[in-house]
């Protein structure tokens, strides 16, 4: 049986970890004031200067049911199962979007999982799913063994500015402007498929990005070491190294750095980075 699998943009991967991973994508479409485009054609440096030329905040537009239909009956051409991971549901309608396409084309080929997670979160589970269709597992067991995993992926960032979360709605008016005049890095968890603020960091980015990464390998230290991502917005490079030598440091075999895609891009600004791992212990294929 062929399985293929399937994502959003919001995945947030490259074109030659796409390939290598064979995921399929489709992608969300990004507005910015008068103009649309999907993402992927629009950067997130589109998106940084229109926010700049404009004060206004690019927004996204889910997937609609009809977009998912036509996406998953290309891919049942190439395979005969598919398994789809969405944006998570608390954040996004696109999920119940994509459920509701399946049900409409094969209910009964077409998996459809919320990630309950954002950005390279959902690659960390997409390319289990690889691993798992690479040992010859079913579609059935290939999602449960993934969904048993997913309340253990740590997907969290730490952002610079809250700018853009406040033009998003994330945060009041007063805690971005307590945050920008104290200087405040908040550290954005996803927790129960939801973004919820975490600890609180300072100082200038490679600063900051240092006490983000100890903090989180502290909290969440019973790391899969076989992959973690370093995923950004935009980044001063010296602290995406310092970042990467560290995660090299605690012993992760893979570890790969990602720039952030439009959409998610959209709710986090510039100066955005994250790691993302899964936080369960080694995971050996059986």
């Amino acid at each position: 049986m062929k399985i293929v699998l399937s994502s959003e943009s919001t995945i947030d991967l490259p074109k030659e970890l796409l390939e290598k991973y064979q995921i399929k994508i489709i992608p969300y479409t990004i507005v910015m004031g008068e103009e649309n485009g999907l993402d992927g054609e629009i950067t997130p440096q589109d998106i940084f200067d229109f926010t700049a030329k404009t004060g206004k905040l690019a927004h996204t537009a889910a997937i609609n049911q009809v977009q998912y239909e036509d996406h998953f009956r290309e891919l049942l051409k190439e395979g005969d199962a598919i398994i789809h991971f969405g944006l998570s549901s608390e954040i996004t309608s696109a999920y119940q979007n994509a459920v509701n396409a399946a049900r409409e084309i094969a209910e009964d080929k077409i998996f459809i999982v919320d990630s309950r997670s954002l950005s390279t979160g959902i690659a960390l589970e997409a390319i289990y799913a690889r691993r798992l269709i690479d040992a010859n597992k079913e579609p059935k067991e290939i999602v449960e063994l993934v969904k048993k995993r997913i309340p253990h992926v740590q997907a969290s960032f730490a952002v610079e500015s809250v700018d853009y979360l406040y033009k998003g709605g994330r945060c009041s008016a007063m805690a971005a402007f307590g945050a920008n005049i104290l200087k405040i890095r908040p550290q954005i968890l996803l927790k129960d498929g939801k973004m919820v603020s975490g600890k609180k960091f300072r100082g200038p980015m490679k600063k900051w990005v240092k006490d983000y990464s100890e903090a989180t390998l502290e909290e969440f230290n019973n790391p899969d070491l076989e992959l973690v991502f370093v995923t950004y917005s935009s980044a001063d490079q010296e602290a995406v190294d310092w970042a990467v030598n560290r995660l090299k440091e605690r012993g992760f075999r893979t570890i790969y750095t990602t720039k952030a895609g439009g959409t998610i891009t959209c709710h986090c600004g510039p100066n955005t980075l994250g790691i993302l791992y899964i936080n369960d212990g080694e995971h050996p294929i059986e």
